[in-house]
């Protein structure tokens, strides 16, 4: 698909980046795949929702291929504490017995659906993937006493391909199927992180509530290499809830990803900045 400045200047919004960069990038990422992990933690205002979901319509206009995988924590805290169920957590990963599991499954599925059905109200199509409908993730059971949490072990990119083929957009639940056919719960960026390596996507973006990754001055660092970032996690520069989203981050770009990026779901078109600007919107992480 080719598009004009004329056309651009359709669809890209006036606060959105330069159309000569944009143009540039357009051709960059004409036969690549975009994963775009959205965090539960930012998805919490409507503002935010919808202005992800604008930027969202704008990337599949442009023509471009994207795969999102959403969470969804503080829904989930929100229905666990309507039905008085404290949670517990070890590895900052959710305890889940079977009254949790149905709880999570029903949440996730139904903010599935919010994301479809809000892309359908603008004029773009998504479709839902989840445990219930076009399952595409197998898990391995994390450990016993995390119960129903699993980990990727098998991902039917046959699926996200064809709907990709489509023109679809996949919304992907953080849900996947053990060999007992239960639901398990799988964290968010991981199952990212997975479906990203599985896709050989050119870009993962994990779309939080921080800037990205800040140096010792608490700035904001825009690239960095691989071994750049283990240094920052041994001198104790990165910390605590960013770990695990650096490992996946890691474990990506050494496994077919060509980079990946960790940017500020609250800034408005942040997702346009970093994939059609020179700048960038947050931290990029190269092998």
């Amino acid at each position: 698909m080719s598009i004009n400045k004329e056309e651009l200047k359709e669809i890209l919004p006036s606060d959105g980046p330069n159309f000569d960069e944009v143009l540039k990038y357009i051709k960059k990422y004409k036969d690549e795949i975009i994963t775009i992990k959205y965090g539960g933690n930012v998805f919490i205002d409507r503002q935010i929702f919808n202005n992800f979901i604008g930027d969202l319509s704008i990337l599949q206009k442009l023509g471009l291929s994207v795969v999102v995988i959403h969470g969804g924590g503080p829904r989930i805290k929100r229905e666990l504490d309507k039905s008085n169920i404290t949670s517990k957590f070890i590895r900052g990963l959710r305890v889940t017995n079977e009254k949790i599991i149905n709880i999570v499954e029903n949440v996730l599925i139904e903010f599935n659906e919010d994301i479809v059905k809000s892309l359908k109200n603008i004029g773009s199509k998504g479709i839902s993937l989840n445990t219930k409908e076009n399952n595409v993730l197998r898990i391995t059971p994390e450990s016993r006493e995390l119960g129903f949490v699993g980990i990727p072990n098998k991902i039917n990119i046959d699926i996200i391909k064809n709907k990709i083929n489509e023109k679809l957009i996949p919304i992907i639940s953080p849900l996947g199927l053990g060999s007992d056919n239960k639901t398990y719960n799988i964290n968010g960026d991981t199952a990212a992180g997975a479906i990203a390596k599985s896709l050989k996507s050119r870009r993962l973006l994990l779309m939080t509530n921080v800037e990205g990754v800040l140096n010792k001055n608490k700035e904001l660092i825009e690239e960095i290499s691989s071994s750049k970032v283990m240094e920052m996690i041994k001198d104790q520069t990165i910390t605590e809830g960013m770990i695990p989203k650096i490992n996946t981050c890691l474990d990506a770009v050494k496994n077919g990803v060509t980079a990946v990026a960790i940017i500020d779901g609250r800034k408005k078109h942040s997702v346009l900045f970093e994939i059609f600007s020179d700048k960038g919107s947050g931290t990029l992480i190269r092998k």
